[in-house]
């Protein structure tokens, strides 16, 4: 395709979406599953890249996102606190970052990869507390998460619907 023929949505491809550092963006909306929407259709705020938050202060974030339903921008939150955070967390927040996009796949209705993911991040997360990251970080309840991750994924491998807000995790355990 040259530069300046049409896509499928009739922008060009000179016109491609590009951040103010000329870095490719999709700038396209998307809904709270992460979906993206066409061209003009209303969307849900995404959340701005890059954010540097105190890790308490990202636990509080990402849980009202995933009460939302929103967890692929819980997603992006612990994504934030994974690259920026020190480096002996750094595993911890990987962790968390792949249950909510697990979350996400299996709210979307995909089984095998929602199921996938939500193990791989309860087993990154039970790794990171094995190797002496501890049971409840910046107060997440880290067992209460790792449990919760592996029943979702068997429910959802046994064919159960899932809704991203009614079934959101909660980081710091139940409320009292």
């Amino acid at each position: 395709m040259g530069s300046t023929e049409s896509t499928s949505s009739g922008r060009t491809a000179a016109a491609r979406d590009r951040d103010g550092e000329g870095r490719a963006r999709n700038a396209r909306p998307r809904d709270g599953l992460g979906r993206p929407l066409p061209y003009g259709a209303p969307g849900v705020p995404r959340q701005p890249e890059g954010v540097v938050r105190r890790p308490e202060e990202s636990v509080t974030e990402a849980q009202r996102l995933l009460d939302e339903g929103k967890p692929f921008h819980a997603h992006e939150v612990f994504e934030d606190a994974w690259k920026s955070g020190p480096e002996e967390e750094r595993e911890l927040w990987r962790g968390l970052a792949q249950l909510a996009v697990g979350l996400t796949h299996a709210a979307r209705g995909n089984a095998t990869g929602g199921a996938r993911l939500l193990r791989r991040g309860a087993g990154a997360a039970e790794a990171w507390a094995a190797a002496g990251g501890g049971r409840r970080p910046h107060g997440i309840d880290l067992s209460g998460v790792i449990a919760w991750a592996r029943t979702l994924a068997a429910e959802v491998e046994a064919g159960a619907p899932v809704d991203a807000g009614a079934r959101a995790p909660r980081l710091r355990g139940t409320v009292s």
